[in-house]
């Protein structure tokens, strides 16, 4: 680290999501009202899967743990913008923002991977239902779940160590309302050729897992067109269209982010981060459990048990 980076001393501002007070205002109580939902209603698709031993399964211990990391995605960056905006400040430090941006590539990449191995899960059932239980068991979840956090924060590891040895001798301005690597890039005076090839080798790698999804529902669709009962099909899509929904919004956002150059970043672009990283957390609990008859049957008894004790 050069004498001239003054980063550790001052760290930076985050302008938020607008530049625009008035803007940061609604977009305050948005995220007041989306954060609380965000931690309920994963945590009770947790405590609904744990109490059930009908769900006892894999693929609802897949969805507990994409409940589990969307609960700490959402963590990362929103309490942090609430308690800016109620201080009246939008500083953080500089060791704060690169472990905020450690937890935010880790946690993104985790859940990538999470809905990899869910949509593996799926394609198995539906592909090879006789060999399911073989192929699928106990050990084979724990190791993609495993797998999912170590790969996950085997990626965000060298970026956050590459943008920690760069030089921020000017505008300490962060266009967006958390750290994330694209405006901290174009903030630094350092050369940073190294650390955009590295950037966009991580969206490679982010981009493993869409193509194992890729793959497992052009394998689950194969199968389910070859089915000729017309409810086998509407209960294989059945199946899958809460999972397919997640996926496309989740990519389409992060997609829509992060494959383009860096010089098209601006603070406009940080309302497409609101979306995968706040609203498709809040919404991934009501999406799996207003489709699936198992999910809003465990509900139920949850809070039927929850108001008889």
């Amino acid at each position: 680290m050069r004498g001239d980076n003054q980063s550790f001393t001052f760290g930076f501002i985050l302008l938020g999501v607008s530049g625009e007070q008035q803007q940061e205002d609604f977009f305050f109580v948005l995220f007041l009202f989306i954060y609380p939902i965000t931690l309920i209603g994963n945590l009770l698709i947790i405590l609904a899967i744990r109490s059930d031993i009908h769900l006892h399964n894999p693929m609802y211990f897949f969805l507990a743990n994409l409940s589990f990391v969307d609960i700490l995605f959402s963590s990362v960056t929103i309490p942090k913008m609430l308690v800016n905006h109620v201080l009246g400040s939008k500083a953080i430090s500089f060791g704060g923002c690169l472990t905020q941006m450690y937890f935010m590539i880790g946690m993104a990449n985790t859940d990538s991977y999470m809905l990899a191995a869910m949509a593996y899960d799926r394609a198995v059932a539906i592909s090879r239902p006789l060999h399911y239980t073989t192929i699928i068991r106990p050990r084979t979840c724990v190791l993609l779940v495993v797998g999912s956090w170590v790969v996950g924060n085997a990626n965000a590891l060298p970026h956050t160590l590459l943008t920690a040895s760069l030089s921020f001798c000017g505008n300490k301005e962060v266009a967006n309302f958390y750290c994330d690597i694209a405006p901290l890039l174009k903030l630094s005076c350092s050369d940073t050729y190294f650390n955009v090839k590295m950037m966009y080798l991580g969206v490679g790698v982010f981009s493993v897992p869409l193509l194992c999804i890729v793959i497992s529902y052009v394998r689950v669709f194969s199968m389910v067109l070859q089915v000729p009962s017309t409810n086998g099909v509407l209960k294989a899509f059945s199946t899958c269209g809460s999972h397919l929904t997640v996926v496309s919004v989740y990519y389409g956002t992060v997609m829509g982010m992060y494959f383009r150059p860096l010089s098209s970043y601006s603070l406009g672009d940080a309302v497409i981060t609101v979306m995968y990283m706040a609203v498709t957390p809040m919404l991934n609990p009501f999406i799996y459990s207003l489709r699936n008859r198992d999910m809003k049957a465990a509900l139920g008894k949850l809070f039927s048990k929850r108001v008889s004790s």
